[in-house]
């Protein structure tokens, strides 16, 4: 299985780092790449760079069967746009891993709706590692908004003039 580790480019997310490498350690037929940003925690067992040329990032994310993230929206999209499962583990203010916990209500929220595989501590990580291969991808979404949604919003914004 080829998996696709995504943290974005901001700030560095070590805690899923860590818990990926770890897991990656006992299982040697896991093909892992992994964007890791500044990272002061670099794993040993799975291939990694701080940052990506968009060009290499669109050639790792087709190629994967599994995208591991925290929980950015541009990730979350590309993987529905792609239909790739997904495993999303929000960053938490509480381990200064973000200014506040907005990723929280984005992980829960796409989790309810089953267009992703929310998790909230390492062990959650590791169960959905443990089972990515039963997991499926949501349905693929265009790269634009739909007919209906854009007409709803042409006759909401007339109704302002």
């Amino acid at each position: 299985m080829k998996i696709f580790v995504v943290v974005g480019t901001q700030e560095p997310f070590d805690r899923m780092v860590k818990t990926i490498d770890q897991w990656a350690a006992g299982n040697s037929s896991a093909n892992i790449f992994g964007q890791i940003s500044r990272a002061a925690y670099i794993p040993e067992s799975f291939e990694t760079t701080g940052f990506i040329s968009p060009e290499l990032f669109d050639i790792k994310f087709r190629e994967a069967d599994l995208i591991v993230s925290h929980a950015g929206m541009g990730t979350i999209i590309s993987a529905l746009q792609h239909s790739k499962p997904i495993i999303v583990m929000p960053r938490l203010a509480e381990f200064h891993e973000h200014r506040n916990d907005h990723q929280l209500a984005t992980a829960r929220s796409f989790g309810k709706l089953g267009f992703v595989k929310d998790v909230y501590s390492e062990n959650e990580l590791i169960e959905a590692l443990n089972n990515a291969d039963s997991m499926k991808a949501a349905p693929a979404i265009g790269s634009g908004a739909s007919q209906e949604l854009t007409g709803f919003l042409r006759t909401y914004v007339s109704t302002l003039k």
